[in-house]
């Protein structure tokens, strides 16, 4: 049994006897829990505690905790979901042990999570109800997102008031993730901290707060989960693939191979990390030829490819009939219906079924940053600016660190090119320039933005910038390739290349 001896005089600790090298807000939680382990200790009293008279976010304390259990290990400090952590180092379980295995369920092979109780640090007892609603509204958005497996409250809820660390909430439960996160009130103010974790590791993976009012309190509910889910969605595309990345490759399979594809794919900013994306997918899909979110990424890389200007338009257009076939397998899949709704729209020009994809995949799943992002820019297609505004900035909105943001604030730009307000359009190419240089929409919409203005000179660098890019640019080749039927943005655009040297064929 492993024994912990401290000394406030010195401020050290020792654990079987070797001294373990602690920060000053690390010492003093650890000897307030080893002072209390006969109880459950509230993340609202170490927080006074240990930061008095401090306004510190929930954070901070997550961040010692983990250090904590890094050095004294998992099982020392358990969670107790909704309410705080218990000191257990003299109980710690052998986590080895054949019979803790044995009847834990299998974790599924997509993304995996359980949302626990939240702590109720208001102060008040009666509003433990809202606490759970948050919870249940959370729970519900996450179970919205086919492309993760999410643990009924009814079992998570059971963990309220036990001691329990998450690595036995991810083993108990068969899942690879765990979200928790508590509530403050201060007056009618409510401030919600959230935090998913690893459940194995304890590693924090994604944190956020949300601010707000307790008489909007369904209003704030609603934020709260759209924004988790949408921020989860992305966060956890990219820890499976760091995940799967760290996989022996003689046992890759084929979702496995998916994962190393995606950020790939996403990231869009080389044409080598494209084509090793698209490399990965089509041994996927030889694993598995009816793989839909293989086809779907492989779409989504053919979009980047000319998004890009990488490969001519005729190239990227071979994926179409992948995109159709996913489409006519009738998935319930909202981000595959919405990237390959989106390609079907762009390279294919069939906005129709395109945006029927999209709007599908809208209604599967309403919180997802990337299907918010592909929609607005369909309506865009369609000359339906302010919808796609509307969708474009909730996008923002709801994942503002979205690694694809430049992408969804040049679209606001276009559709503001076509409604007219060339100055605000500018300044929203301008921004997702710095965001994204690699999306060669964002230049090509300068180069009419600056021509309608009159700034010549600038729209001369854009040209220059595209000409380098794409050759045998030509006015033709435009009218042939753009999306877009905004007789505004077509007419701009066409006068810039005109002025600026490009030839007709």
């Amino acid at each position: 049994m492993p024994v912990l001896k401290i000394d406030e005089s010195t401020r050290s600790a020792r654990l079987d006897g070797a001294e373990i090298s602690l920060g000053a807000r690390a010492f003093d939680v650890l000897n307030h829990l080893h002072h209390n382990s006969n109880r459950v200790i509230s993340k609202e009293e170490l927080l006074d505690k240990v930061w008095a008279g401090t306004l510190v976010e929930e954070s901070n304390l997550t961040v010692q905790i983990a250090g904590l259990r890094k050095v004294l290990g998992k099982g020392a400090i358990k969670t107790v979901p909704g309410i705080g952590y218990k000191f257990t180092l003299a109980a710690m379980p052998d986590d080895s042990s054949a019979e803790t295995q044995k009847d834990a369920p299998a974790v599924p092979s997509i993304p995996s999570l359980a949302v626990l109780p939240f702590a109720n640090l208001t102060g008040a007892d009666e509003n433990a109800y809202m606490v759970d609603g948050i919870v249940n509204e959370i729970t519900s958005a996450l179970a919205g997102v086919s492309s993760f497996f999410v643990i009924s409250n009814t079992s998570t809820f059971t963990y309220r008031g036990k001691a329990v660390d998450l690595a036995e909430v991810g083993r108990d439960l068969g899942v690879r993730y765990v979200l928790e996160g508590s509530i403050q009130k201060a007056g009618n103010r409510l401030r919600i901290f959230t935090q998913l974790v690893e459940a194995k590791t304890s590693r924090m993976i994604w944190h956020d707060r949300f601010d707000g009012s307790s008489e909007d309190i369904f209003d704030l509910q609603d934020t709260v989960a759209e924004s988790v889910a949408a921020a989860i969605e992305p966060k956890l595309i990219w820890a499976e693939a760091a995940r799967a990345q760290a996989k022996p490759t003689d046992n890759l399979k084929a979702y496995d191979l998916c994962m190393k594809a995606a950020p790939l794919v996403y990231r869009q900013n080389a044409l080598e990390n494209l084509e090793d994306g698209l490399t990965l997918l089509r041994k996927a899909l030889v694993l598995d030829p009816n793989y839909t979110y293989a086809k779907a990424l492989i779409c989504y890389a053919h979009t980047g490819a000319f998004a890009a200007r990488w490969w001519p338009f005729e190239q990227a257009q071979a994926a179409l009939p992948l995109a159709h076939e996913v489409l006519d397998s009738n998935s319930d899949d909202p981000l595959a219906l919405c990237y390959v709704g989106h390609y079907i729209a762009y390279m294919g020009h069939d906005t129709n079924t395109g945006l029927t994809a999209l709007k599908r995949a809208h209604s599967l799943n309403p919180n997802s940053a990337n299907i918010e992002m592909l929609l607005g820019w369909v309506y865009n297609y369609i000359d339906q600016s302010d919808l796609a505004i509307e969708h474009l900035r909730r996008a923002i909105r709801i994942s503002p660190l979205h690694p694809q943001v430049g992408i969804m604030t040049s679209g606001i730009g276009n559709a503001l090119f076509q409604k007219g307000d060339i100055a605000e359009a500018t300044k929203y190419y301008e921004q997702a320039l710095t965001e994204y240089p690699e999306f060669a929409t964002i230049q090509l919409g300068l180069m009419g933005c600056y021509w309608r203005l009159g700034d010549f000179e600038k729209s001369a660098q854009m040209a220059g910038w595209f000409r380098q890019k794409v050759p045998d640019m030509s006015v033709s080749l435009f009218r042939r390739t753009r999306p877009q039927n905004s007789e505004a943005y077509r007419d701009a655009v066409i006068g810039a290349l005109r002025s600026n040297g490009f030839p007709e064929d």
